[in-house]
């Protein structure tokens, strides 16, 4: 595999797996578009017993047991990192905000500034959340000192999937990823490689 001068890290929560697979394309994305990429996954934090009493939440928590969880060594290490995460009343889930409060030692020491950031999102029901779940993740960017790249309506495509904040689908494990949600999130992975270029050897003291 080759190695690539640009580092992005994906890190997601996922219960019932739309957002791991959401993840997976992200990650396969920037990866074809010429960075160096990790996959990782904020721990669990629900009991067993709520995970075992879903069938879906079972079966993604056995299939993504091999991705590594993510540590603070991953945000380091990336030169960009693309958040994800499912709606929880409208917000970031517990498990990736629990791994986003253990930053701040790293946030203190300025080590998480000027690295570029962005989201991907996933709700069960139409307006359920989705632009109020980016906003919040984005809130946390902002304290980092990060640089904000999102899709916006850069493509014609985005007029059709219509979130200019980030990646996003409708629908639960029942629900495939449709064409429109994995042409945004191939846009959106192409986008942040793009600037994350950009920024990176703009300011290399060899440019």
């Amino acid at each position: 595999m080759p190695v690539h001068d640009v580092h992005v890290a994906v890190i997601y929560y996922s219960s019932t797996g739309t957002v791991a697979e959401l993840a997976r394309l992200i990650a396969d994305a920037a990866e074809h578009a010429g960075a160096d990429v990790r996959l990782r996954r904020a721990a669990e934090l629900a009991p067993q017993t709520a995970i075992d009493a879903n069938p879906a939440w079972a079966a993604n928590a056995a299939a993504t047991a091999d991705i590594m969880e993510a540590t603070h060594e991953d945000m380091l290490w990336a030169d960009a990192v693309i958040f994800g995460t499912p709606t929880r009343f409208g917000n970031v889930t517990s498990q990736l905000k629990q791994y986003l409060d253990t930053l701040g030692g790293l946030w203190q020491q300025g080590r998480l500034a000027d690295k570029v950031y962005s989201g991907f999102t996933a709700s069960a029901t139409k307006h359920g959340g989705q632009e109020s779940t980016l906003l919040a993740l984005y809130q946390t960017v902002h304290h980092f000192g990060g640089i904000l790249v999102t899709p916006g309506y850069t493509d014609p495509a985005k007029f059709t999937d219509g979130n200019p904040y980030g990646t996003s689908h409708v629908g639960g494990p029942d629900t495939p990823l449709d064409d429109e949600a994995r042409t945004a999130a191939r846009i959106q992975a192409e986008r942040v490689v793009k600037f994350t270029k950009a920024i990176k050897h703009g300011l290399s003291p060899a440019s």
